[in-house]
């Protein structure tokens, strides 16, 4: 028995080296170009038939597990290909992917010291070094399982911080609690006034400008008028690279504000916070960074780190564990023989919890921070020069005057509505264009860019075109975007 387990256990171990071969041959030997599909696009019942999903009693000979491992590659979206310009995230940098590898292959729970010693010293190491940056000399912080989370994170420790009874008695110790945020502000801090019991009814939006920035006069009365009425101000979530825009909020009006009424500031930089490696860009969008009680960055968007890789980070030396603390003993005893101030999972909201510092100082190391930077200085100067290219080109159309993070938004307006009135029906007939050419370019699987309405701005559906720093786009690649989105939609 124990020689044919040595066999099994050996074949085993073969299948995971042929899946690396398989990666490496149809991944990362030959990255993908311009002239390669994106996508191979079925419709949701077309993959069903296409794919053997269902699961059976007996298990499959390595021949026919590969050969699945080869149609979730084919039928997947080629995230590293330079046309794959949808999402807030892009390709995987090659370090770092090699640090989601090693973390998965050593399979550790980052919770206590005696579980994870090198992962927890070096999360402990580089969240310091992020909170050096940001201008903090103190203060805590945890790797989370997505930006959502960590803005759920930031809302706790706000209602701890200003009522820590509630931990144990809840919030009907607190008073009628309200949260702010800007009408373009992500929906996660919704959630998370709806996971902590808060109520999404209480996250009280406010106004922002033509560019998606939050009017700091608008939260000033917005904060007096819930006064006036009885309700508690207790969180204002500002914002570096709305989703859609990609405007920061300015965070040194909103933070004398917070300070003006004893409100916990909060900055979710999903998006925008890796402009915090770039001296220019820090200067221009992360202005007054510093004045936050906490903040959340995803170097897993603009960045590149392998999903997922989100940083929570507060000025607050203790408050995590104040706050989260179970003090589970069969995890947490307090006479082990090392410093039990490292055994970090008593502060996190989770008790198994993944290891994602190492995507991100793994690249750090291998490129260090001025090879970052300049990742993050082409990706930013990419955006201005597509909107150089477009802002004069028959056809196209910016929705704003300016470039903000990363983010172009324009319109495509084909010849058929060129030179006509633009009236209501016009406009309406413009907010078409965007979804066809979409579903042409999905189908033919060339490209994949975003489009959306904006309804704070009764604005139709645009393009929005959003570019990180893997892999590093060109010129060229800029205006293959804009020549690929007129050859679709010229003829509408």
């Amino acid at each position: 028995m124990a020689s044919l387990s040595r066999e099994a256990l050996q074949q085993e171990n073969k299948f995971v080296m042929e899946t690396a071969k398989l990666i490496e041959k149809e991944i990362l030997s030959s990255p993908p170009t311009r002239k390669e599909k994106v996508i191979n696009f079925l419709h949701p019942q077309e993959l069903i038939d296409r794919v053997d999903f269902k699961l059976n009693e007996s298990g499959m000979n390595q021949e026919q597990l590969l050969k699945l491992c080869k149609d979730a590659i084919k039928y997947s979206v080629r995230t590293s290909n330079p046309m794959f310009v949808n999402q807030l995230y892009h390709a995987a940098d090659p370090y770092s992917l090699a640090g989601s590898w090693l973390t998965e292959a050593l399979n550790t729970n980052q919770h206590t010291f005696e579980a994870a010693p090198f992962f927890i010293v070096l999360e402990q190491l580089l969240l310091r070094e992020v909170r050096s940056i940001i201008g903090w000399e103190s203060g805590d912080g945890i790797f989370a399982p997505g930006g959502s989370i960590g803005n759920m994170y930031a809302m706790t420790l706000a209602r701890h911080h200003k009522y820590p009874e509630a931990k144990r008695k809840g919030l009907a110790q607190c008073g009628h609690l309200v949260a702010f945020t800007s009408d373009e502000a992500h929906y996660s801090i919704k959630k998370s006034a709806n996971w902590i019991g808060l109520g999404m009814d209480n996250v009280i939006t406010v106004k922002t400008n033509e560019f998606g920035e939050m009017i700091p006069a608008e939260l000033d009365f917005a904060m007096v008028k819930a006064k006036s009425e009885g309700k508690i101000p207790f969180f204002v979530n500002a914002t570096c690279g709305t989703t859609v825009l990609g405007a920061s909020d300015s965070f040194g009006a909103v933070g004398e504000i917070c300070k003006k009424h004893d409100v916990w500031m909060h900055i979710d930089a999903a998006w925008g916070g890796s402009l915090l490696l770039s001296k220019k860009h820090r200067k221009e969008s992360l202005k007054g960074v510093e004045l936050a009680d906490s903040i959340v960055w995803n170097p897993h968007k603009m960045l590149g780190a392998s999903l997922q890789c989100t940083l929570f980070l507060t000025k607050y030396q203790n408050l995590l564990k104040e706050c989260n603390s179970a003090s589970a003993t069969y995890l947490f005893q307090q006479d082990k023989f090392y410093d039990t101030q490292y055994d970090t999972g008593d502060k996190s909201m989770q008790c198994g919890r993944k290891v994602d510092v190492l995507k991100l100082w793994l690249m750090w190391k291998a490129r260090g921070t001025n090879g970052l930077e300049h990742l993050v200085d082409n990706a930013c100067h990419q955006a201005l020069y597509f909107q150089s290219l477009i802002k004069e080109r028959p056809g196209f159309r910016l929705v704003i005057p300016r470039v903000q993070c990363t983010n172009v938004c324009f319109w495509y307006v084909p010849p058929s509505l060129r030179g006509q009135e633009e009236t209501e029906e016009w406009w309406k007939e413009l907010g078409q264009v965007a979804p066809k050419i979409k579903e042409r370019m999905v189908k033919e699987g060339t490209m994949l860019i975003g489009y959306q309405p904006l309804g704070t701005k009764k604005l139709p559906n645009f393009f929005r075109l959003v570019i990180s720093c893997q892999p590093p786009l060109t010129n060229d690649d800029m205006k293959h975007i804009a020549d690929e989105i007129e050859r679709l939609g010229n003829d509408l």
